[in-house]
């Protein structure tokens, strides 16, 4: 009697079949809109974009890191002129296309912090959805500015002109600002330490407190031109559980306001030159399953404990018939097995006499190695496979390349009914590991 399970290969995100031979009028209406805009009634509104890709990938050697990796360039001016100092302090910044111009004259010794060089960000956690391009299924995303970072410039004066006793340009750059260089910070806004400028202006980056507060510094010196040529950020995230998504692209987007008293306030005098900042998120998940078995394994013998010759020899009915056929998986994901039937009895595939027709269902069972459990966590031991519907199974953390084992079964009752039928009994099951769920 001979039962031909599944051959294996490679899954990525489509259901494979393994079995012992091939597996299985528009109408457009369009609408003239007619707006007035009435001069000081309405501003108008600017959009500058960024973003921010990531990616999960299953890493043998790191089996049990389930988490996403930023695969977003950190290319901030900041981090263009100090990388290293970037990598040391661990800050992943961009640049977004915004910059600030003061609408007026930065007066020296201004009370008004809001007059001045000030920084405050909502800090904060924000949650976003992330949506899947195909499926749409939604996940969480969290995220929150750590800092904010610029080229500050004083162009077209130099140093002298807005200094006159400086003794060397790195002079009037400490010497312009309350409390020296720009590049140490405010209060409670951590400034990078390390110095580098040029004549005209310096990078800065400071961090911002979750408290949201505000960091500011007084000019000692009236400076007629101001500018922050960039917008940079640094960010962390918060994400999903990778394990429990499907594989693909997960895509969403966050907005921040920019201007006075907004989500990313410079004050009052440094204006944006956009209002809102969107940053656009793409989460990419490249699950694996993949189920290998070996030379031969999909042709399955079903024989008593201890072989047929115990049989004749003492003329016991066996108890039942019986093959364990080993495989080997890798997993990264949820999937689902299920049965696919040439000759189906009750909830299961079944093999037939070659003669009479007379068919016997087959119990065919899985068991799973550790990392790959029920839909309610416990373990998969000898999980009974239906053909109506998929046995549910989950990853708790990456599976690579693991043994497992397909239960193929005859039970006793069934057994007595082939002795009296006599001949040969074969047929096709197929198995099905599909990780669509």
């Amino acid at each position: 009697m001979k039962i031909k399970p599944s051959r294996a290969s490679v899954i990525d995100h489509n259901p494979t079949r393994l079995n012992n031979i091939p597996f299985s009028i528009y109408w457009q209406t369009c609408v003239l809109a007619i707006f007035v805009l009435i001069p000081g009634l309405l501003e108008p509104v600017y959009a500058a974009n960024v973003n921010v890709r990531a990616e999960f990938k299953p890493d043998p050697a790191l089996p049990h890191r389930n988490t996403f990796t930023n695969k977003t360039p950190s290319n901030s001016h900041y981090c263009s002129y100090v990388p290293q100092t970037c990598i040391n302090r661990g800050i992943i910044s961009i640049s977004a296309p915004i910059s600030f111009r003061n609408s007026s004259r930065i007066i020296a010794n201004n009370p008004d912090p809001r007059q001045g060089m000030m920084i405050r960000a909502n800090s904060d956690w924000r949650t976003l959805i992330v949506t899947h391009a195909q499926t749409l299924e939604t996940e969480e995303l969290q995220v929150r500015i750590t800092g904010i970072g610029t080229y500050t410039s004083i162009e077209p004066q130099n140093i002298h002109t807005l200094v006159p006793n400086a003794s060397s340009w790195s002079d009037g750059l400490n010497k312009l600002w309350v409390g020296g260089y720009l590049w140490r910070g405010a209060g409670t806004c951590i400034g990078a330490t390390t110095f580098v400028a040029n004549w005209f202006g310096i990078p800065i980056y400071w961090t911002t407190p979750v408290s949201g507060a505000t960091c500011s510094r007084a000019a000692l010196y009236d400076i007629p031109n101001f500018t922050y040529r960039t917008l940079d950020f640094s960010y962390e995230m918060k994400t999903p559980n990778p394990l429990g998504m499907s594989s693909g692209d997960y895509n969403g987007e966050i907005n921040y306001t920019v201007g006075p008293y907004q989500d990313i306030d410079m004050g009052d005098n440094m204006l944006p030159s956009d209002n809102i900042l969107t940053i656009k998120f793409l989460l990419n998940v490249q699950h694996t399953l993949k189920v290998d078995i070996p030379p031969g394994g999909n042709k399955v013998e079903l024989t008593p404990k201890g072989s047929w010759q115990e049989w004749m020899q003492n003329g016991r009915t066996p108890e039942k018939l019986f093959r364990d056929q080993p495989f080997m998986i890798s997993a990264s994901s949820r999937f689902k097995m299920q049965l696919a039937c040439d000759r189906l009895v009750g909830d299961t595939c079944a093999i037939s006499n070659t003669s009479s027709g007379h068919a016997v269902p087959v119990d065919v069972l899985v068991s799973m190695p550790n990392g790959i459990g029920n839909d309610d966590d416990s373990s998969v031991s000898r999980e009974p496979l239906r053909a109506s519907t998929g046995l549910l199974f989950k990853s708790t953390h990456y599976v690579d390349n693991k043994p497992s084992t397909l239960h193929f079964e005859i039970q006793r009752q069934h057994v007595l009914q082939m002795l009296s039928e006599q001949g040969k009994y074969s047929g096709n099951i197929t198995v099905v590991w599909d990780s669509e769920i």
